[in-house]
């Protein structure tokens, strides 16, 4: 039996289980960031992994394993069993080239362990020039796509909480062509380690697809599958609470179609083309990392890095922010700031987000 008082052992056991959360922080991080992209930037429903709020952007979307109460369940569907309270969410952001992003969120607990989150997204274009097969403009043109997401969290322990949100998917890019709808189907789960430490995962858009008709355009029927994202994650909070790390990694798959045209030459006819298609698999990894301080009560800065090990340094989506409270007799506001730097085309992507916890 040890003979270092019981005192001793708890101290050690607490900086053990502190540079335990640390590493695997680093890990998550340097792993995305040492790992190239194998994949690209392809896949329909783009809009839909943006980021959800102003919170989020500015984390760097590192969100899979905030431990933070009321976060969007954009992020983690299981992080409602922590909502606090019935909580009202809207954002809008300003975008170049005449591009739209706005979304509303509810969320509220459902008993002593599980809450549940009804969102929609929206996302378009506006003032597409629309032209003819001579090049005379005969229209002004705009796409619209929504999500609309409903989601449940519960928590089977102290330590764990599993969740799962069911999305639909509409996108319209043509007048004369229907929408074409999908349904995604996330799935998750959040640890709490320590009183500091919680890893999560979360697997999103499995089923997800766009199936496309376009017979009365003169075109055929085409399907745009969603890739399928794996984030695996984990946040360490420092100072009793007042300043928080969170990193993830995450596999995106996505699988497509490709038609080949193969020559062949038989020994009586003449040459010949044949197609045959076949599927390929597109993977790519990439991490994201992000950091909140909160210097007051009323106060909270926010920063971090979407893309890591995305195009090298023109891939990254490097963002920043803040957040502000503040309680109005039993109703507590939230306004939030994010400001990132899209990747390639370096314009600055600003979004504002109100809350309103009932």
């Amino acid at each position: 039996m040890s003979t270092y008082p019981h005192h001793v052992l708890t101290t050690a056991l607490a900086g053990l289980r502190s540079r335990v959360g640390v590493v695997c922080l680093l890990m998550l991080a340097g792993w995305g960031m040492g790992s190239p992209s194998v994949g690209q930037e392809v896949g329909a429903g783009a809009f839909a992994r943006m980021g959800f709020d102003a919170r989020g952007v500015s984390l760097g979307n590192a969100q899979v394993a905030d431990p933070s109460a009321d976060v969007a369940p954009y992020y983690n569907p299981a992080l409602l069993s922590s909502a606090s309270g019935q909580r009202v969410s809207a954002s809008a952001a300003v975008l170049s080239y005449d591009r739209q992003l706005q979304s509303l969120e509810f969320t509220t607990p459902l008993g002593p362990s599980a809450g549940a989150g009804l969102s929609l997204i929206h996302a378009g274009v506006t003032g597409i020039d629309g032209r003819n097969a001579d090049g005379v403009h005969t229209e002004t043109l705009s796409t619209d796509e929504f999500a609309l997401s409903l989601s449940f969290g519960n928590a089977f322990a102290e330590w764990l909480s599993v969740g799962a949100a069911f999305t639909l998917y509409q996108s319209e890019i043509a007048p004369d062509v229907d929408p074409a709808r999908g349904i995604g189907v996330d799935l998750a789960v959040a640890s709490q380690v320590t009183d500091r430490l919680h890893l999560a995962a979360a697997v999103s858009d499995l089923l997800a697809k766009y199936e496309w008709n376009t017979a009365s355009t003169g075109g055929r029927g085409t399907t745009d599958r969603f890739p399928v994202r794996v984030r695996v994650g984990g946040s360490y909070t420092l100072q009793d609470g007042r300043f928080r790390l969170l990193g993830e990694v995450e596999s995106r798959l996505l699988g497509r179609d490709r038609r080949r045209t193969d020559r062949v030459v038989p020994t009586t006819a003449g040459p010949q083309q044949r197609t045959r298609t076949e599927s390929v698999l597109l993977h790519g990894l990439r991490a994201r990392v992000g950091a909140e301080y909160q210097p007051l009560e009323v106060l909270t800065l926010r920063g971090g890095v979407d893309r890591l090990g995305v195009g090298g340094g023109d891939g990254l989506r490097p963002s920043a922010g803040f957040g502000l409270r503040q309680e109005v007799g039993t109703l507590d506001f939230r306004l939030s700031y994010g400001a990132a730097l899209e990747p390639y085309v370096r314009s600055v992507m600003h979004l504002g987000t109100l809350e309103l916890f009932l």
